[in-house]
């Protein structure tokens, strides 16, 4: 193995006092117990390191994966790349989810750990107060916690937020130690309790069950999922929407179907205007991540409060002009462009940069937008489709039902990779 023999080879070892503990139970403990040195801070460790590292071999231990919010990070950022060899083992959240026997694949993974030193906290990415906010976009969380963002204080910021039940906590302390322990239990249980450290905490949300059984009183509108359990089929007059400016009901049912959605990871929807494809999505797939991007501050307003209506707690609105809006986004595996602002071009291209696989799905109006879709498209490598959408309804004109028909519209799919 390689980290041991790394360990072995090394002039000085390096260890806090909590590790030290753990590691004499390890075989390699005895070939090297005499190069031990014990850092009293961490800092005080960097300032070793960088003081004997070019003359010394030396193997800092660490718990479970040093990059990931571990001192690894410290280490690289003070020396260099060059100067470090990084050996990992599984990090304390990866034990986590296999102690509570759910996967990971769809979980948000924050560090709400301050560092070490009370007096020289780090500023956080995510506060103690984000928790409650984050849940409503992700039905699943792992947090790094520490003294003062402890798991009890974590619930009990969960009680006092709004719209984020029903809740399931897990708290998985001292992991890998023989007194490890796995406290499952709601926010208002897990506040009521205290824990060792280090520990770890899993907060998971079943987001289909809040998007049936909970209403915002505020809004006053009688919900089809809340009151019907309906996960599909919002109709035009469900959805807030300004100049009848919305995906038409046929042709959104196509455009879903088209995507062929996953059941986790990242949905773009460019130009989203009223958000119906956003929520209309977000029941079928609550482990999916969509991200609703409109320039337009109407109908920014409209997909809040439609958001709002059914309760779609995984769509995060992102306000901005395509493409520059998707710089900061995750990269997506499905893709819906309902509009461009005239920048087609540019936002198939980008996309083709950040999606080496998927499915990008673009609704054209007319002629033009058509064979500028299919251009863009068959230009980054995409495998092309086309369906005309041909829409009539029936309406009643003197006692008698008719059919009128809507605007034609072409769905043009284009997929690539896999």
């Amino acid at each position: 193995m390689k980290a041991g023999r790394a360990l072995l080879n090394s002039d000085v070892v390096l260890v806090n006092d909590r590790l030290l503990d753990v590691f004499k139970k390890y075989a390699e403990y005895g070939g090297v117990k005499d190069r031990i040195i014990t850092h009293g801070s961490v800092y005080e460790m960097l300032d070793y390191i960088a003081d004997n590292y070019q003359t010394k071999k030396i193997a800092l231990l660490a718990a479970g994966d040093p990059m990931f919010f571990g001192i690894g990070r410290l280490v690289i950022e003070r020396l260099g790349k060059e100067a470090a060899e990084v050996y990992p083992d599984l990090s304390s959240i990866q034990v986590a989810f296999s102690r509570i026997k759910e996967p990971s694949n769809n979980a948000l993974l924050i560090s709400l750990h301050g560092g070490p030193d009370p007096e020289k906290r780090r500023k956080l990415e995510y506060e103690l107060g984000d928790v409650a906010e984050l849940l409503k976009r992700y039905s699943k969380i792992a947090i790094l916690t520490d003294k003062v963002n402890s798991p009890e204080k974590i619930a009990d910021a969960l009680c006092r937020g709004e719209g984020t039940s029903p809740l399931q906590m897990y708290v998985c302390e001292k992991l890998g130690y023989d007194d490890e322990k796995v406290t499952e239990g709601t926010p208002e249980e897990i506040s009521q309790m205290s824990f060792r450290h280090p520990n770890v905490v899993i907060i998971s949300r079943n987001a289909v069950s809040v998007m049936r059984n909970e209403l915002k009183a505020a809004t006053g509108h009688s919900s089809l999922i809340a009151h019907h359990g309906t996960v599909f089929g919002l109709k035009e007059a469900d959805i807030q929407h300004s100049r009848g400016l919305i995906t038409k009901d046929e042709v959104r049912a196509v455009a879903i179907h088209r995507l062929r959605l996953p059941r986790t990871g990242v949905l773009w929807d460019i130009g989203a205007g009223s958000g119906s494809v956003s929520v209309e999505a977000a029941p079928l797939c609550p482990d999916l991540r969509i991200y609703a991007i409109e320039k337009g501050e109407d109908q920014v307003i409209n997909i809040r409060e439609n958001r709002n209506r059914y309760e779609a707690g995984n769509v995060e609105i992102v306000s901005g002009h395509a493409p520059e809006a998707l710089l900061p986004l995750p990269a997506p595996d499905r893709v819906f462009i309902g509009g461009s602002g005239g920048r087609l071009h540019d936002i198939v291209d980008y996309i083709t940069e950040r999606m080496p696989s998927g499915i990008a799905v673009i609704n054209a109006a007319t002629i033009e937008t058509l064979n500028e879709a299919v251009q863009s498209l068959e230009r980054n490598g995409f495998r092309v489709g086309v369906s005309e959408i041909s829409v009539s309804r029936s309406k009643t004109i003197g006692g008698k039902r008719h059919m009128s028909a809507l605007n034609p519209i072409f769905i043009v799919t284009g997929e690539k990779g896999k």
